[in-house]
C-alpha cells in the first residue's frame, strides 16, 4: 500500500497552545503556507501555497483515496488544517496513520525531535533545530512596530533568506518523520489500537457543546469576588498586593513574630489558622484560602477554545499517559475536573448565569469553591439531546484481583462490590457485612486499597490522605502490615512480575507469566532493545533500553548539587520521560510499579472493547475521563444497552468481572450518592 507523508506549515492568529487546533483553523486568517510530503518512494517535495503554487491533482485525488495511507507525526493537526483549508471531505480519519501514535505505543517520545534522537536517526535528516525561530516568525502573529513598519504578521517578501529556510524546515520534517517511521516499523501498532485512534479522532472532530452563559458569568462573578477578597485584604493587612506570597508572608512573621513561617500553601494555612491567637491574622488567612479558589483557569480555557458552533474540540489526547495507553486531558483537562458535591447544581447553575451573585454567596457560602464545582456543568448535551455518563466501577481493584486471581476479590466483585468495606474486613478479621459506610473501619480499608495495591507503604497511605481522614502515623504501618497479610495473592503477584522482567533482560530470552485460575497469560519478552510486556488483550507495553543496574545509579540535583540514588544494584531500569522534569532520562521501576502499567493498561483495554462496541451500535461518543464514557444521545433507553456493552465478559478476559453504571444529565457532573 502506497504512503503518503504530510508535514504542514500554517498561520493562524489564534494561539494554538491555548485554544487547540480546531479554534486555530477557524480564524479567518488561517492558512497552509506550505506543504511538504512524500508520495511513495519518492522524493520529498515542498509547495509553496502561500505564494501561489498549487497541490498537484494526484496529490490532492491520494487524499481520498482509500488504497493510499496518509501520516504525518502528529496527525490530528494534519487531519485539522487540511479540513479547514480544502474541505472536510478530504479528510477521511480511517485512511490516516499517526506516527507521534505509534512512538507512544513503544514508549518514546512525543515530539518529532525527541523521537528521531532516541532512535538513531542521522543528524542530516532528524528535525532542524532552528525551527521554532522560524515558527515565531511566519506562524504566529508579529508585534507591529517603527522597525517593521507597524505590521502584524511577517511574510516572504519580509525575509526571502529565512523562507527558504523555512521551506527546507518542512522538507526536513517530512523527512524526518519518514526516518523515524522506517525504524517503528519492525513493532507495528495493533490494527485494534488504529481503529480505537480512529473513533477518536471522530470524537474530537464532534466536539461536546459549552454552555457559553454560564462560562462567561462564571468569569465575571469570580473576578468580581476577587476583587471583593482582595480589597479587604488590603484594608487588614495594608499591602499593596496581598495576592503576592512574598508580601503577605512578610506581614504574617511581623504580625505573628515569628520567623518560622515560610510557606502558605493548602497543607500549611490550617496549621497557621489554629496556631494564631490574631483575629485579624485569622481572618486574613481564610481571605487567603477564598483567593486561592478564585482562580477561573478551566472557564477562561473554555471561552478561549469553544469554536463558532458552540463546541469544544480536542478535549483529549489519545495515547496521551505514555505506555498504559489512556487518554490525557488538554486545553481544558478534563482528567482532573474538581468534583461537585452541592446537592442543588441547578440552582446554582441558574444564579450563575442570572448573574445573581448576592443570592449565590447566600445560599451556596463560599462563591469559589461553588464556581469550582460548577466547572463540569459546562459541558451540556445538544438541543433535544441528553448525556449519558458512564463509568466503570472500580475497575483497577477489578483487574488486579483477575490477575492475582483473589478469591474472596473476585467474590465480592461478582456479588455486592463494595471493596472497601470487604478490605476493611478482612484487614481486621472482621464479621462479614459488620462494615458500612458509617463504620470507623471504612476509612481505613478505603486509604489502604487506595495506597498499597501497587507496593506502597506508609508513604503512599499519608499520599493518599491517612493523616487527613483523621488516622495516626503509629496506625499507618499496621495497616500497611494487615493489608498485605489479607492480600497475599497480590503480593506474590508484585514479585512474580519483577522477577518475569529481571529474568527476560537478563537473559534477553521470553519468558511467560500464566494468571492463576485460568489461561491469561503475560509474556516478557527481551527484543531489539525493548522490554515488551503482552498483556492478554494482545497489545504489549514497552520500556526503553532496559538493564539490570550492577551498582547503584546515583544522579546530581541540578540546582543544589546533592547527589542522590535513582536505582540501587540489582534494580530494573529503563529510559523514559520524568514526569516531574519532563526530562528524557533513565529512570527505575519495580514489581508493584509495573502490575501498576499492567493493571491500568487492562483496565484501558477493557475501556477500548467497551468504546469499539458503542461506536458499533450507534452510540455518539463525546470523550472519555479516565474510566469514564461521556455519550450524547436523544434516547434516554441507550443507558441501559451502554451500562451492558461495558459490563459483559470479555474474549480475552475470561473471569474478569466488569460492571458499569451510569446516568442521564443535562450537563456534565459526577452522580451525587
Amino acid at each position: 500500500m502506497i504512503t503518503l507523508r504530510i508535514d504542514l506549515e500554517t498561520y493562524s492568529s489564534v494561539d494554538l497552545k491555548k485554544c487547540g487546533v480546531h479554534k486555530y483553523v477557524e480564524s479567518d486568517d488561517f492558512e497552509i503556507m506550505l506543504f511538504g510530503f512524500k508520495y511513495g518512494d519518492g522524493q520529498a517535495v515542498v509547495y509553496d501555497l502561500a505564494n501561489g503554487e498549487q497541490l498537484p491533482d494526484h496529490i490532492l485525488d491520494a487524499l481520498t483515496d482509500p488504497t493510499i495511507i496518509k501520516t504525518a507525526f502528529n496527525a490530528a493537526f494534519e487531519t485539522a488544517c487540511i479540513g479547514a483549508h480544502f474541505g472536510q471531505e478530504f479528510v477521511k480519519p480511517e485512511q490516516w496513520r499517526c506516527t507521534s501514535v505509534h512512538a507512544l505505543y513503544l514508549g518514546l517520545p512525543g515530539t518529532l525531535a525527541d523521537v528521531g534522537k532516541v532512535v538513531g536517526v542521522e543528524p542530516d535528516k532528524q528535525k532542524m533545530a532552528i525551527g521554532w525561530g522560524l515558527i515565531r516568525y511566519f506562524c504566529i502573529p508579529c508585534k507591529p512596530t517603527k522597525t517593521n513598519g507597524g505590521r502584524t504578521r511577517n511574510r516572504t517578501q519580509h525575509d526571502r533568506a529565512k523562507w527558504q529556510l523555512f521551506k527546507d524546515y518542512c522538507l526536513r520534517d517530512v523527512e524526518s518523520e519518514h526516518e523515524i517511521a522506517i525504524r517503528l516499523a519492525k513493532f507495528p501498532v495493533p490494527e485494534i489500537e488504529w481503529r480505537l485512534w480512529h473513533l477518536d479522532q471522530r470524537m474530537m472532530m464532534r466536539g461536546v457543546m459549552l454552555d457559553t452563559v454560564l462560562v462567561d458569568a462564571a468569569i465575571e462573578c469570580a473576578e468580581l469576588f476577587k476583587e471583593r477578597l482582595t480589597s479587604q485584604a488590603i484594608q487588614l493587612t495594608g499591602l499593596d498586593n496581598p495576592n503576592s506570597r512574598n508580601q503577605l508572608l512578610k506581614w504574617l512573621q511581623e504580625a505573628e513574630d515569628d520567623d518560622t513561617i515560610t510557606d502558605l500553601t493548602k497543607k500549611t494555612i490550617p496549621t497557621l489558622l489554629l496556631s494564631t491567637d490574631s483575629k485579624v491574622v485569622h481572618q486574613v488567612l481564610l481571605l487567603r484560602q477564598e483567593l486561592a479558589k478564585t482562580s477561573v483557569s478551566k472557564f477562561s480555557a473554555m471561552a478561549r477554545a469553544v469554536c463558532r458552533d458552540g463546541r469544544v474540540r480536542g478535549l483529549t489526547q489519545f495515547y496521551g499517559a505514555n505506555r498504559t495507553g489512556r487518554w490525557a486531558g488538554r486545553i481544558v483537562q478534563v482528567q482532573n475536573l474538581p468534583q461537585n458535591k452541592l446537592k442543588d447544581l441547578d440552582l446554582a447553575r441558574n444564579l450563575v448565569k442570572a448573574r445573581d451573585f448576592e443570592t449565590l454567596a447566600v445560599m451556596f457560602g463560599t462563591v469559589p469553591d461553588t464556581l469550582s464545582q460548577l466547572i463540569r456543568t459546562a459541558f451540556i448535551a445538544s438541543p433535544g439531546a441528553t448525556l449519558l455518563s458512564v463509568d466503570f466501577s472500580a475497575i483497577e481493584a477489578r483487574v488486579i484481583a483477575w490477575l492475582a486471581w483473589s478469591e474472596w476479590r473476585l467474590q465480592v466483585f461478582k456479588t455486592h462490590g463494595k471493596i472497601y468495606e470487604a478490605s476493611a474486613e478482612q484487614m481486621f478479621k472482621l464479621p462479614a457485612g459488620s462494615v458500612d459506610k458509617k463504620s470507623p473501619y471504612r476509612q481505613r480499608g478505603k486509604v489502604a486499597e487506595l495506597a498499597l495495591g501497587y507496593q506502597g507503604g506508609v508513604g503512599a497511605l499519608t499520599t493518599m490522605g491517612a493523616l487527613d481522614m483523621g488516622l495516626t502515623e503509629e496506625e499507618l504501618d499496621p495497616i500497611k502490615v494487615a493489608w498485605r497479610e489479607s492480600n497475599p495473592e497480590i503480593v506474590q503477584l508484585w514479585y512474580a512480575v519483577e522477577r518475569a522482567a529481571k529474568q527476560a533482560v537478563t537473559n534477553w530470552t521470553s519468558v511467560a507469566l500464566e494468571i492463576a485460575g485460568h489461561k491469561s497469560k503475560l509474556f516478557f519478552k527481551y527484543e531489539s532493545g525493548f522490554l515488551t510486556i503482552q498483556l492478554p488483550s494482545g497489545r504489549k507495553l514497552f520500556y526503553v533500553k532496559p538493564r539490570i543496574e550492577n551498582e547503584d545509579l546515583v544522579r546530581e540535583n541540578s540546582k543544589t548539587g546533592a547527589r542522590y540514588i535513582v536505582a540501587s544494584a540489582g534494580s530494573l531500569t529503563y529510559e523514559g520521560q520524568d514526569q516531574k522534569t519532563k526530562q528524557w532520562t533513565r529512570l527505575a521501576t519495580y514489581g508493584g510499579k509495573l502490575v501498576e502499567n499492567i493493571t491500568q493498561a487492562i483496565a484501558r483495554d477493557c475501556l477500548r472493547e467497551s468504546m469499539l462496541a458503542l461506536d458499533k451500535a450507534g452510540h455518539e461518543q463525546l470523550f472519555t475521563v479516565h474510566d469514564e464514557i461521556i455519550i450524547e444521545t436523544t434516547n434516554i433507553t441507550d443507558l441501559a444497552t451502554a451500562e451492558a456493552i461495558m459490563g459483559r465478559d470479555l474474549r480475552w478476559a475470561p473471569g474478569l468481572p466488569l460492571r458499569a453504571d451510569g446516568f442521564a444529565t443535562p450537563y456534565y457532573m459526577k452522580e451525587i450518592d
